[in-house]
């Protein structure tokens, strides 16, 4: 058996970023609560200053006094989503206040292979698009969980429906350039 010294036997590898391990949390979160869920978006906070600030809510999210468990950043749950509202009109009328430094979403949505790029019929309204890859023999379902921070750091995670397991979720910071562009417009005055 390989040895994997830097891959924690209950989580993200030990020398992954602390948005990396951010992003991860989410995924496993959101795992938890099955398919088929709507999309979710996250404030992501500096832990030590949350429990400075803030120490009612951290004791709330039962964070470490020390921090010695704790990741370097506490993602915080925001209100469902309105429903009906197309994502990039609810994401343009996000503004986040100073103390939170990024922010993170999940989608669950379909996708196909680049083969399936030249098959795609020309002339297709977006309703169309996704009612034909809806029933593409190829289509996958896929979640995104997409991070970035003000500093203009950037991650996402992608988990496959097909191979739901921690193992198998893809990392990397340009998996999903088009909702990462959207998510750090939201820190844009």
């Amino acid at each position: 058996m390989l040895s994997m010294p830097n891959v924690s036997p209950s989580g993200p590898p030990m020398a992954a970023s602390p948005l990396t391990v951010a992003v991860l949390e989410i995924d496993e979160y959101i795992s938890g609560l099955g398919w088929d869920q709507p999309a979710r978006l996250f404030a992501l906070v500096d832990t030590a200053r949350l429990r400075v600030q803030e120490p009612g809510l951290a004791a709330q999210l039962g964070l470490d006094d020390d921090g010695s468990k704790t990741a370097a950043l506490t993602p915080i749950e925001q209100e469902e989503l309105p429903a009906g509202t197309a994502l990039d009109e609810f994401l343009a009328t996000i503004a986040w206040p100073d103390a939170v430094v990024g922010c993170a979403m999940t989608v669950e949505r379909l996708m196909l292979p680049p083969s399936a790029e030249a098959s795609v019929p020309e002339g297709l309204d977006d309703a169309q698009l996704t009612k034909w890859v809806a029933k593409h023999p190829d289509r996958q379902e896929v979640r995104m969980t997409v991070a970035v921070l003000r500093d203009g750091a950037r991650e996402s995670a992608v988990r496959l429906r097909e191979k739901d397991s921690p193992n198998d979720v893809l990392t990397g910071a340009g998996l999903v350039p088009g909702l990462a562009e959207a998510l750090a417009a939201t820190f844009e005055s």
